[in-house]
């Protein structure tokens, strides 16, 4: 049954979080944003803390947290800067999750187990330069050749990009369903950099500009056929199977966000004066603050129980969607609050709300828009759309079946 006390390991995980953001990374991120600076050295302090495994079990190489815990971390990561948990949505959340549960016993020794211990660092390749929402769109390719495929194509808009050693590429390997669109001519791969994979940096982000966010080109890219991941075909189920990871990262990141928008507004309430009084007197800052209470709580409540159902091995893709999509409204607003709270000074970088206005937007647009969590949330109340026949299920979280023996 859901209940709602966290237990002592989630609550120490989130503390641990919470310590290292707050200390290792807070003193630096506005100087890294306003230099759109990608500080590695982070990566291996997650490392040192377990992070990149959080909640990947310990026989493969993981801390073997369960998946509310991941949740905990990823909002306390946020509540320092959205880059941070970009870095969890991506290496764990779509990359490292999506292998626990399709990949084959010897992929996750070969590629799962070095991610999970942070030695290796990864990502996802799905979106493209005109392939967003429209997963049909893709124009990448993977001819069979003998015992290898051959990958032609690019993908945009990959976070960690840069730094990256691993990848989750998918590409259309039957053509004759990919001129129909039909989606289950759609296979998935497991692409190491050193098989060829070129990457590169974009520029001029208006938000989340600490972190790496870049390109992959590959131009006859030869692949192990060993590396396809699942079946042939079952390249669409993969991905949207990683997107309810990814929106749950997302959706619990966003939360922490709003609960930043919440402190510093707080904070500069109690601090401003106008006419002889803290602004923190008057009913319509009172009500900008009061919102953010309420979403911080909602959001909260909506990310927890994806959690709890993730714990469960239970299918969660309509509970991830009004999560993900509840939570990053409610991030895009408290930010706007909070600068609005702040005058003239959240109009500069002066107090963190402007980044935090900044950062907000990319989680409104990826890991599936607001308009498609819409779309998704009326077409489940309709009846139009119903799960149980797209994907296999998560590990149900059990941590004696995860420990080593």
């Amino acid at each position: 049954m859901l209940g709602f006390t966290l237990n002592e390991d989630q609550e120490m995980l989130a503390k641990t979080v919470k310590d290292f953001a707050t200390k290792e990374v807070e003193p630096k991120i506005a100087e890294l944003d306003e230099k759109q600076q990608f500080d590695d050295s982070i990566l291996e302090k997650m490392k040192e803390l377990d992070l990149l495994g959080v909640c990947i079990p310990e026989k493969y190489g993981g801390a073997g947290f369960d998946y509310v815990s991941l949740g905990l971390a990823c909002e306390e990561l946020e509540a320092v800067d959205t880059s941070l948990r970009v870095i969890l949505s991506v290496h764990v959340g779509l990359n490292s999750m999506t292998m626990l549960t399709w990949a084959n016993e010897e992929q996750k020794q070969k590629y799962l187990a070095p991610q999970a211990r942070g030695e290796k660092i990864a990502t996802f390749g799905l979106t493209e330069p005109n392939a967003g929402s429209d997963v049909r769109g893709l124009q990448t390719t993977a001819k069979k050749e003998g015992d290898h495929y051959v990958l032609n194509g690019e993908k945009m808009w990959i976070s960690l990009a840069d730094v990256a050693d691993h990848f989750l590429i998918f590409a259309w390997t039957d053509m004759e369903k990919k001129k129909q669109k039909d989606y289950k001519g759609i296979s998935c791969f497991i692409v190491s950099r050193d098989m060829g994979i070129e990457t590169g940096t974009i520029h001029g982000k208006l938000g989340v500009r600490a972190g790496n966010t870049g390109w992959i080109a590959m131009n006859d890219v030869k692949v192990p056929a060993e590396n396809m991941m699942g079946e042939e075909g079952e390249g669409f189920k993969i991905a949207m199977s990683a997107l309810d990871n990814g929106r749950y990262t997302v959706a619990a990141g966003a939360t922490g966000l709003v609960r930043a928008c919440r402190d510093a507004c707080l904070k500069y309430s109690k601090e401003r004066e106008t006419f002889g009084n803290p602004i923190g007197d008057y009913q319509l800052v009172k009500q900008m603050i009061a919102k953010m209470v309420r979403d911080y709580e909602t959001s909260r409540l909506l990310y927890l129980k994806v959690g709890w159902m993730k714990n469960e091995g239970l299918r969660h893709t309509k509970e991830v969607s009004l999560a993900k999509w509840v939570a990053c409204d409610a991030s895009e607003a408290a930010s706007g609050d909070a600068v609005q709270l702040h005058g003239a000074y959240g109009f500069s970088n002066e107090y963190p709300v402007e980044r935090y206005y900044r950062n907000c937007k990319g989680a409104v647009i990826y890991e599936g828009t607001r308009e498609i969590q819409q779309l998704m949330q009326a077409d489940y109340a309709l009846g139009n759309r119903k799960d149980g026949n797209v994907r296999k299920e998560l590990p149900k979280y059990d941590p004696s079946e995860w420990l080593e023996e």
